[in-house]
């Protein structure tokens, strides 16, 4: 075997989106597997990311797929929309088309994160300047010679250098060499001519018909007059999305924008409601042109009769087209491309739909006018204007004439020329493209010959559709996958990996097991920092699976600062690739649990995994609803019960089972046993947060509300300094401050520990949003109720959209609190078409409130009172879903249903001493409901 070279040298030719996805993921995959890489990417442009594409600065130029279409990520579709919602537009949607220049910043961004992350395994240079030429070098490398006379030794190249330009060999001479005509409209000051604001008119073209249109179907007509004497009129040549983009920047009262091609079709539209994604039809092995057609068409009339719409049954093919493409025979390739191509391409290509809209209302206006057909000669007037002529025999008079026709059949740059010339890459079928397999180039011979690599647009004859981000980032992915693959270093299994605190082995080196394992001691202690343990973990091991499972999970369940859509992809991709049984498991629990799209929520899998693997403290702790975790939906205390008390022998008289268990008995209404527990918890650990926890609830429940209060107040002043859910203890002060009715330090102690600012996040819903809440309903606050303050505390993504059910429930609680019906109806429609539990609690518990906000109080007890049996779905604790009971009761009391009023609060007093309770009992008027 021969020795791994110390560095490796890439070279990725163009720092478009194609350069620069292929960069995001050779940076990413390089430190995840610890390969050393030196990057260079070789641009003349000043920033990557951006290319011909992503440069225009016109806000008008939209991204034609919607921006959950435009991710960097396959494996994490979000990552643009979330990256908009951070830098500027909070209120994005993945439906939303963003500008095109906003995405080149994006993609411009997402380098520089990945070089940063992978900073110490991966060095990355700029080249400002062209590759000009291609060899190979007798060691096998390559060597690039570029136009500043240097050259650049690599030990592989990726040339994404994008569509081919233009060739223009379509315009007859006389066009060809008119200094008004513009073969390549995306170079830098190409339009400046054109953009130039034209004078108004002061004549009517006499060749105008009685409709206005001017020069149609006459002969010669007088030139419009512009600033230069010169018609102000635009011919663009070519209908698709170079055209419609030009045609909006230069669609302007006193001009006349045309747009000619063969077919006369300009793309068509997304759908402004986009409408159910289908999936693909069977059939499509046809194994011919002919078959495979009648069952495309078949798949489309379905689509129209289901929703009114052909896009889905289009969208649905995707997937499947470079398949598809590979299947048919080169004659059927040639007859598709004859007959059906240009239909494709405007029905696949499609403008956004506000574009749509503009282009519409300037095709009513007659400012852009679309015409059928070729140009067949050309001629220069005095004045500078080309009189056109048509196939069709009609005339059009234009200042300029603009190529938008598309990219050429194949690369023509130096660069690629000699690579043609020394016989390394040739044409791929039908002429289009480059000949690759697998995106390696193929040379005369057909073979593998130099370590050239390409994708995106030179792939084109090859696959069809490789133009579009979605396309280029899976291949840009498993072009990253293929080069680091025989660098990776082979590494003999250690004889002893590193271990957790509980006795696991870990998959990295010691320094990243060091910072994971505190990371899960503070987690087991609910200290703040857990977080930052586990981020620096995967800092020091980008390939740590657990690593980034954790943070996924502290992102998603609380309310940590944590991209959770981006820890989850990488968890998934280091456990693919460097993890074992038991890790792999634990990726797949957490991905079950944050996307809640298995029918139990992810429950049967994490309980399958405790199962496997009962010293799993983070999966122990995630599975028990606790003051850190929400725990899993439906599972009863009898369960959890015995789920713990099955895997306490794996920790060896560790104190964590033990306070997991406290907390679990005064579930039960088990208090001594509880207090016994947690007791010998924090003789164990003082600073266990779980063990006070349970000891907090104990003193609720049981009606101990002085001494509770008293206890926790010193603890919480103490050990508990560092305790990461502080505002959760200091919600249990207030409860007993609240049950003491004691409405003036309820108060204090909400502006001093609770108030936003000093809480945020899911914590400010949970905590500080229901307390208000609670204190409102027993006319324990007087005056205005900030719950709009806490509101605004909270990102409205979590408001509006949460993740889980038990957020979901505070989250009605807090818009209730502040009168805010609209949002919470934005809550209901969400919880409809999330996981289970949320579309059978929190979707009735929203109309319930929504009728308590609107004073249909007898509307909102009935709600209420029917949720109460299969309110602990939801997750937490009863204190904490304790809020929808004394919302019930308010509604009781404001119905005038007295009666059930009383005998609620007699259960309740039943369960233990609370003077606010007597008090509301003994305000009741003595009538029956």
């Amino acid at each position: 075997m021969n020795p791994v070279r110390e560095r490796h040298t890439v070279a990725i030719v163009g720092a478009g989106a194609a350069g620069t996805l292929t960069a995001v993921q050779l940076c990413e995959t390089a430190a995840r597997r610890r390969v050393p890489l030196d990057l260079v990417l070789v641009d003349p442009a000043p920033e990557a990311g951006r290319g011909t594409a992503y440069a225009t600065t016109d806000p008008r130029h939209r991204l034609n797929v919607p921006a959950g279409g435009m991710s960097c990520y396959p494996d994490d579709p979000g990552h643009f929309t979330r990256w908009l919602c951070l830098h500027g537009e909070p209120t994005v949607r993945g439906t939303d088309f963003a500008t095109r220049y906003r995405y080149g910043a994006y993609l411009a961004d997402t380098l520089a994160q990945a070089i940063v992350h992978a900073h110490g395994t991966v060095t990355a240079h700029r080249l400002r300047t062209r590759a000009v030429s291609c060899a190979g070098t007798p060691e096998g490398g390559l060597e690039l010679r570029l136009a500043d006379g240097k050259v650049l030794l690599a030990d592989t190249a990726v040339l994404a250098t994008g569509p081919a330009a233009t060739t223009g060999d379509w315009a007859p001479p006389g066009l060809r060499t008119s200094e008004r005509f513009i073969a390549s409209p995306w170079a830098p000051g190409a339009l400046d001519g054109p953009l130039a604001e034209p004078a108004a008119r002061e004549e009517r073209d006499p060749g105008d018909g009685p409709d206005g249109d001017p020069g149609d179907g006459a002969e010669d007509g007088a030139p419009k007059r512009a600033g230069d004497g010169a018609s102000a009129d635009v011919l663009l040549v070519g209908s698709g999305l170079t055209a419609v983009d030009l045609a909006l920047s230069l669609d302007r009262p006193g001009r006349t924008v045309h747009a000619l091609s063969r077919t006369g079709l300009l793309p068509q539209p997304h759908a402004l409601s986009p409408a159910p994604a289908m999936a693909a039809p069977e059939g499509l092995e046809a194994p011919t042109l002919a078959a495979l057609r009648r069952t495309v068409y078949r798949h489309i009339g379905r689509a129209v009769r289901a929703h009114g719409d052909w896009r889905p049954a289009l969208d649905s093919l995707r997937p499947h087209t470079a398949h598809l493409w590979r299947s048919l025979t080169p004659e059927e390739r040639a007859t598709f491309l004859r007959s059906e191509g240009a239909l494709w391409n405007t029905h696949r290509h499609r403008m956004a739909p506000t574009t749509a809209e503009s282009v519409a209302r300037a095709r009513t206006a007659r400012r852009l006018r679309v015409h059928t057909g070729r140009i067949t000669d050309a001629v220069v007037r005095p004045d500078g204007s080309l009189v056109v002529t048509l196939s069709d025999g009609r005339h059009i008079t234009a200042g300029w004439v603009i190529d938008c026709t598309g990219p050429g059949p194949r690369p023509e740059d130096p660069l690629w020329r000699s690579l043609f010339a020394a016989g390394a890459a040739v044409a791929g079928p039908l002429g289009m493209g480059v000949a690759t397999r697998e995106g390696r180039l193929l040379d005369v011979r057909g073979r593998t010959g130099l370590p050239v690599f390409t994708l995106g647009a030179p792939r084109r004859g090859e696959l069809w559709e490789t133009t579009a981000v979605p396309e280029i980032r899976v291949q840009a992915a498993e072009l990253a996958g293929e080069l680091i693959a025989p660098l990776t270093p082979f590494r003999r299994p250690a004889r002893r990996r590193p271990l957790d605190a509980h006795g696991l082995p870990l998959s990295t080196h010691a320094e990243a097991a060091a910072a994971h394992r505190t990371g899960l001691e503070r987690v087991l202690k609910v200290r703040a920092g857990a977080e930052d343990a586990f981020a620096r973990a995967v800092a020091l091991d980008p390939g740590f699976a657990l690593g980034h499972a954790a943070l996924a999970l502290l992102g998603h369940e609380c309310g940590a600062e944590v991209d959770v859509p981006r820890a989850l992809a990488d968890a998934q991709r280091c456990a693919r690739e460097r993890a074992d049984e038991r890790e792999r498991s634990f990726v797949d629990v957490v991905t079950r649990r944050v996307r809640g799209d298995s029918p139990d929520g992810g429950a049967g899998a994490l309980l399958g995994h405790l199962a496997a693997h009962p010293a799993d403290a983070l999966a122990l702790a995630a599975a028990v609803p606790t003051i850190a975790f929400s725990g899993i939906n439906d599972l009863d205390t009898t369960y959890a019960l015995s789920l713990v008390e099955r895997a306490s022998p794996a920790y060896d008289g560790h104190w964590f089972p033990a306070s997991l268990l406290a907390f679990l008995r005064q579930e039960r209404g088990r208090y001594d046993e509880a207090a016994e527990l947690a007791g010998r918890a924090l003789a164990a650990e003082p600073a266990s947060g779980h063990a006070v926890h349970a000891l907090a609830h104990v003193h609720y429940e049981s009606g101990t509300h002085e001494s509770g209060r008293d206890w926790l107040d010193a603890w919480l002043s103490g050990h508990g300094r560092g305790a990461v859910h502080r505002a959760h203890f200091s919600w249990h002060i207030a409860l007993h401050e609240l049950a003491l009715d004691d409405p003036a330090a309820v108060r204090r102690r909400w502006f001093a520990q609770l108030a936003p600012g000093r809480v945020t996040g899911v914590r400010a819903l949970v905590d500080s949003g229901s307390l208000l809440w609670r204190a409102r309903l027993s006319d324990s606050w007087q005056g205005r109720v900030p719950a709009s303050d806490v509101l605004d505390s909270v990102a409205r993504e979590i408001v509006e959209r949460p993740a889980t059910a038990f957020t979901a429930l505070h989250a009605a609680v807090a818009l209730t609190a502040a009168g805010d019906l609209a949002g919470l109806r934005r809550l209901r429609d969400h919880a409809a078409g999330a996981d289970p539990v949320q579309r059978e609690v929190v979707v009735p518990l929203c109309e319930a409130l929504a009728a308590l906000i609107e004073e249909r109080f007898h509307e909102a007890a009935r709600g209420l009172d029917a949720l109460l049996p299969v309110l602990g779905r939801v997750g937490g604790s009863a204190a904490q879903r304790e809020v929808v009971e004394e919302t019930l009761l308010y509604a009781l009391v404001a119905a005038g249903r007295c009666e059930a009023a009383r005998r609620l609060l007699d259960t309740r007093l039943d369960r233990g001493h609370a003077p606010r309770d007597r008090r509301l009992l003994a305000a009741l008027p003595d009538r029956r409901g």
